[in-house]
């Protein structure tokens, strides 16, 4: 285990996705294990939308995605079985910002899964 850094401390105390982790703020949790924890969405952009949050704070840039590839192999697996228990096998998406330029708003890295639209005219193209 590498040793935190006190800046890495800091935005684990700050990061919203991590005050939801520890349970610190309240949130519609529908999945948990030692790895991610899922929850809706406060605002949806689709009839089904979940974040899937890893536990531990990792963040697109300064090289945690490279050193924690592992985590984001596991995202798939998990996200099929999560639209499988929302209903939307047929068709869903996987979504991540990476930087305020594409509309991050959480430093903290998470994959957005949405779905559960009734026609494909509903559907927003990314």
């Amino acid at each position: 285990m590498l040793k935190k850094s006190e800046e890495t401390m800091k935005k684990e105390l700050d990061c919203i996705f991590c005050k939801i982790v520890r349970k610190e703020i309240p949130a519609e949790f529908v999945h948990e294990d030692e790895v991610f924890a899922v929850f809706k969405d406060i605002h949806p952009s689709a009839p089904v939308h979940l974040l899937i949050v890893p536990k531990e704070h990792l963040e697109i840039q300064g090289g945690d995605l490279e050193r924690r590839a592992d985590v984001l192999g596991r995202v798939f697996a998990l996200s099929h079985r999560l639209a499988e228990e929302a209903g939307v096998l047929e068709g869903y998406k996987l979504v991540t910002n990476a930087g305020p330029g594409a509309g991050q708003t959480v430093d903290h890295l998470h994959i957005h899964l949405i779905g559960g639209w009734k026609s494909p005219t509903e559907v927003r193209h990314v």
